[in-house]
């Protein structure tokens, strides 16, 4: 599997903790939609799309199933993430 894309959506709300959206494409093929990337108390989290239960329980749509895994798509995201950071500056100047 190979991460082909990521398309990231920032969200810049005040006092939010959730500062963007990520789509994520796999071989051209799949896109995983609603991957969250959340400033977390002392580095940012990828978390993956969720539907909550009438009891209020949480359970993830779609998530890796190894460390390895969840690496490449933290990786691939934040790196996406960051990537639209430096180019907000660049226009800015």
């Amino acid at each position: 599997m190979k991460i082909t894309s990521v398309k990231v959506h920032k969200i810049e709300k005040e006092d939010s903790r959730m500062k963007g959206k990520a789509s994520v494409l796999l071989d051209d093929c799949f896109v995983i939609k609603d991957i969250r990337i959340i400033q977390g108390d002392d580095k940012m989290i990828v978390a993956m799309p969720n539907k909550v239960y009438p009891d209020g329980q949480h359970h993830d749509v779609a998530h890796p199933i190894n460390q390895e895994t969840r690496k490449m798509f933290e990786d691939a995201i934040l790196e996406e993430y960051n990537k639209a950071d430096s180019e907000e500056a660049d226009t800015e100047e």
